[in-house]
């Protein structure tokens, strides 16, 4: 008989992915209604861009507040309480997003909605890595993420064909709507073993108590950085760019206004790639028993598809949507970057790891906007040019960040982060 204060695995392993489903539908959908949204506000074209930008610099922001708010709670409070917590959060802050009338009311919501965001996808790892084996948990993984990269094309299909209005209520609704299968998930006993101890639980700073341990969790967030460069700059600019790529001839073909929606097709099949790059780099990992090894081939795929997107010319809109899917397979090893980041540290503090790690990886969009506006504007770079750097620069800084961390394949997450490089072990 099941312990009343145990869920079986397969259940929370369906609410993460779930869960982390509604989060990529909300997260992504700001990119494929920016334009129209934007433009029903009576913006012009120069400024949907550069206010464009700022929203999604809010949302960022957001998140990264939010990191450090449900690892905190994840960890002090329990994975499950974040779950709850977070979706109601940016459920409400969506179906208000459907509802604003001017650039600051955007602002505040799109903030909002990012520290709701941010605590979906930790909370739901790492309950799912401390419910399975050590030899399995990468499946579960596996399955939330490649579910979860789902929702965008769900976005995608709303913010195209129906009012941006309308997709920001569907995106409240389904979160909303989402909390019934929440009822009755309970904490991990890994977790429930801590609650007991007396170690200290969800300090962030202890992260910062020795130069190691310091090390390890910048090296995590570093590992992560090409994936949103390519979701943040290279799709969510993609109408800008089609200017750039595409022949006269297809844009003169094109309705008025159709080049501003470029971006929904755009997200839509680079997540589609996201979901067969997250699927195989999973079962990879499983396969050869190696996610450092696997990640890595990822990102050298990611690194040769970069110039070839970059400098492509007088493309057809089939090309351009072709390399949106490759690349987005290419850069799909989230599942094997947030694997590595929940599986470094111990349970006293896996949670705000499993949180904050993927949120300053988000919030780095922040950093490499900024990056990108210099070179373009302060520098005198076209965009492309611009673009090419801050990738050169992530894509150096991630291969030297995974190579400084060690293989977490099979690993035994019953410990807790001690004062000394090698963990202290809990008992079973």
């Amino acid at each position: 008989m099941k312990s009343p204060h145990k869920s079986p695995f397969n259940v929370i392993v369906i609410v993460a992915a779930l869960g982390y489903f509604v989060d990529i539908y909300d997260l992504i959908l700001f990119s494929i209604v920016r334009v129209p949204s934007l433009k029903s506000m009576g913006l012009s074209p120069d400024e949907i861009t550069n206010v464009g930008i700022r929203l999604m610099n809010w949302q960022m922001i957001g998140m990264l507040l939010g990191g450090f708010l449900w690892g905190f709670l994840g960890d002090r409070k329990g994975r499950v309480s974040v779950l709850f917590g977070s979706i109601v959060l940016y459920s409400i802050a969506n179906l208000l997003n459907g509802l604003v009338t001017s650039v600051e009311q955007y602002e505040w919501l799109r903030l909002i909605a990012g520290i709701g965001l941010a605590g979906e996808l930790g909370a739901g790892i790492t309950l799912v890595s401390e419910t399975m084996t050590k030899e399995n948990r990468g499946y579960g993984a596996t399955i939330v993420v490649s579910v979860g990269v789902l929702g965008a094309i769900l976005a995608s299909y709303i913010g195209r064909n129906y009012d941006w209005h309308l997709a920001y209520f569907i995106g409240g609704g389904l979160g909303l709507m989402l909390l019934l299968l929440r009822i009755g998930v309970y904490e991990s006993g890994m977790y429930q073993n801590v609650m007991k101890s007396n170690v200290a639980k969800g300090n962030f700073f202890h992260l910062f108590s020795s130069k190691e341990r310091f090390i390890r969790y910048i090296s995590c967030i570093a590992v992560g950085l090409p994936i949103w460069y390519v979701i943040g700059i290279l799709i969510f600019l993609s109408p800008e760019f089609a200017k750039i790529f595409l022949s006269q001839e297809t844009r003169d073909a094109m309705p008025p206004g159709e080049l501003g929606k470029i971006a929904g097709n755009a997200v839509m099949f680079c997540y589609m790639g996201h979901a067969l790059g997250d699927f195989s780099c999973g079962i990879f990992s499983q396969f050869f028993k190696n996610r450092k090894t696997v990640v890595f081939t990822y990102i050298c795929l990611t690194c040769i598809c970069i110039p070839i997107y970059l400098f492509q010319e007088n493309s057809s809109l089939f090309f351009l949507f072709s390399l949106c899917f490759i690349l987005g397979t290419a850069s799909g090893f989230w599942v094997g970057f947030i694997s590595i980041a929940s599986e470094q540290f111990g349970t006293n503090i896996r949670a705000t790891v499993t949180t904050t790690v993927p949120n300053f990886v988000r919030g780095s969009l922040v950093l490499m906007m900024a990056l990108l506006n210099l070179f373009r504007e302060d520098l005198g770079f076209n965009l492309i040019l611009s673009a090419l750097f801050v990738g050169v620069l992530v894509m150096t800084l991630s291969i030297v960040a995974l190579f400084g961390l060690k293989e977490t394949f099979g690993k035994d997450l019953n410990y807790v982060e001690g004062e000394i490089a090698e963990p202290n072990t809990l008992p079973h």
